[in-house]
């Protein structure tokens, strides 16, 4: 039954979202990214995305990932900075030892911004957070 299916907790896989550079465009950009700090490789990574509040929607955007390595990163999207007066949502599955994990990364509406920085694991640079 479905109180018998039990989906481990995730751990050391985090959401970050990155102000930088964009060399071929020479603008800051804030881009997200999905960050695998466990000590094993993520497989068939599916992130599906969207933003919200109470008046507005936008459209879902899903993201596949084949293996995402140990100890690494891979970028998710670029987001614009209209989109930051919303809620913005990630839900994360992934696979590791043929076990299920799933988790929903919320960045609440108003919560990204520069003085919100903080340093982002395994990638040398600052940004916000979700974990």
């Amino acid at each position: 039954m479905k109180k018998d299916i039990q989906i481990p907790k995730v751990k050391d896989v985090y959401i970050a979202i990155v102000k930088e550079f964009n060399d071929t465009h020479k603008t800051e950009d804030w881009n997200v990214y999905i960050i695998n700090d466990k000590n094993v490789d993520l497989e068939m990574v599916i992130i599906v995305t969207k933003g919200y509040n109470a008046t507005k929607i936008t459209s879902t955007f899903r993201k596949r990932i084949d293996i995402l390595p140990r100890k690494s990163y891979a970028k998710i999207e670029m987001i614009q900075e209209g989109l930051f007066a919303l809620n913005n949502e990630f839900k994360v599955s992934f696979f590791v030892e043929n076990k299920m994990y799933d988790k929903t990364y919320l960045f609440k509406q108003h919560t990204i911004h520069l003085n919100a920085l903080v340093p982002i694991p395994l990638m040398e640079k600052k940004g916000i957070l979700s974990t």
